[in-house]
């Protein structure tokens, strides 16, 4: 379908919108209408809260919210909520919550929490006198930025330090301004940027009063790269106390985790897909809490590469007969400010966490990256993935061929004893209906 341009589009109405958008590019208006209708929320004002998180809003896009209980973490017990789309994921942390409950439980520990902005700019002059320059002016960034950070200064945050970096060997006349910062329980962004904003106009207004000219400030940015904020999270036990209906043998079952875990160690292959697994847990978390899960995600991935090769962010060690699987993480996430005080399901879901920390928050998360990443090796070097997997993914099959409740009463019962395929389920419904 060829589409015109439209000026002006953000400044029309959200029903005009819609109009516009249902004239330009659907045949069936009244089906396409119905779809988008059927999401709105019929409390007029929280529909408007949700038309108001972003720009050009038409409908609201719904993932499932679920729960997994009976995390032990560090002695406390959580209900963690999750939203995701993905069948099985849930149920995966669930099972490995209930598993590890058993033995004792996760342990978690914040490692660091520093983040990191940066202002990008060039230089063409002497090295000498940007140095002796950046001395003079570092206390001035600071306090110039004062009417930003005295609030988060208060509460024993704000910024940690600036450093100048000469990355002339990397690029020709590149230089930065790399700050750390502490935002306690905000993930911070703002804050971080309207900081560094201050730094790059400072930093320029008062650069040819001390003969430094060509300065040049390209942006102003933080980094969702935070290798300094870092959350570890482990499970352990006696190998033979792993023992449980699926796994009969401990020994063997142990030695083949492990292994598996140093395979994703070594091939990149392996480990995007291990890693990916982590992110399930982590993700569907970061999201229920109204965190920035893309950025989680881009920073999370970088730190698997930070040795100059994919890996694993899962390790597992085996001494003196203890079975040892740990999982360390950058994690920026925080519990105020952003959605958490907007989105009523994200406020719902803190509450359900009793209110935690950011720092709390980021132990529980890594917890559920870390659960979800042992039920997946525990069912690939056991069953295998797609026994569990498929089972949880039927349901989806059923609605996708409109079956009725008797229809899926009936096929759940016959594949609770038989290999569920898509090929499999197709038959079965077909067989049934005829």
């Amino acid at each position: 379908m060829i589409q015109n341009t439209i000026s002006g589009f953000s400044k029309l109405s959200k029903t005009k919108k819609i109009d516009w958008l249902l004239n330009t590019c659907f045949d069936n208006n009244d089906t396409a209408k119905k779809v988008v209708t059927q999401y709105w929320n019929s409390d007029e004002k929280l529909q408007k809260l949700h038309d108001e998180f972003i720009e050009n809003t038409i409908t609201n896009f719904y993932l499932p919210l679920g729960v997994a209980p009976n995390f032990l973490v560090n002695e406390n017990l959580y209900t963690i909520p999750m939203a995701i789309e993905e069948s099985s994921v849930v149920a995966a942390a669930s099972k490995a919550a209930k598993f590890w409950f058993e033995r004792g439980g996760f342990k978690a520990e914040v490692i660091s929490t520093t983040k990191i902005g940066q202002v990008h700019f060039t230089f063409s002059g002497s090295k000498t006198d940007l140095q002796s320059y950046f001395k003079t002016i570092k206390p001035q960034l600071i306090s110039d930025a004062y009417h930003i950070t005295k609030n988060m200064n208060r509460r024993g945050g704000g910024i940690l330090d600036i450093e100048l970096r000469d990355k002339t060997e990397e690029l020709d006349n590149y230089y930065q301004l790399h700050a750390t910062f502490e935002t306690l329980d905000a993930m911070g962004a703002n804050f971080i940027n309207s900081c560094l904003e201050q730094f790059a106009e400072t930093f320029k207004a008062h650069a040819k009063t001390h003969k430094v000219t060509n300065v040049n400030i390209v942006m102003s940015i933080l980094s969702n790269y935070v290798p300094q904020c870092l959350v570890r999270a482990e499970v352990r036990c006696k190998i033979t106390d792993l023992k449980d209906k699926d796994i009969p043998d401990p020994i063997t079952f142990a030695e083949n985790f492990k292994q598996a875990v140093s395979i994703a160690e070594v091939e990149p292959h392996r480990a995007v897909t291990h890693n990916k697994g982590i992110m399930n847990g982590i993700d569907a978390v970061v999201l229920a809490t109204g965190n920035d899960f893309r950025a989680v995600e881009a920073g999370v991935h970088a730190y698997a590469a930070k040795d100059g090769k994919y890996s694993s962010l899962t390790h597992c060690n085996i001494d003196n007969d203890i079975f040892c699987f740990w999982l360390e993480i950058p994690l920026a996430v925080g519990t105020v400010g952003g959605l958490t005080s907007l989105h009523p399901l994200v406020k719902f879901a803190l509450q359900m966490l009793g209110n935690p920390s950011a720092k709390d928050l980021m132990k529980i998360v890594a917890v559920a990256g870390l659960a979800q990443n042992f039920a997946a090796l525990k069912s690939l070097t056991t069953s295998g993935i797609q026994q569990g997997h498929m089972k949880m993914h039927l349901m989806n099959i059923l609605n996708q061929f409109k079956a009725n409740d008797e229809e899926k009463k009936a096929l759940i019962t016959y594949f609770k004893t038989n290999t569920v395929t898509h090929s499999a389920v197709v038959e079965a419904i077909e067989k049934l209906r005829s």
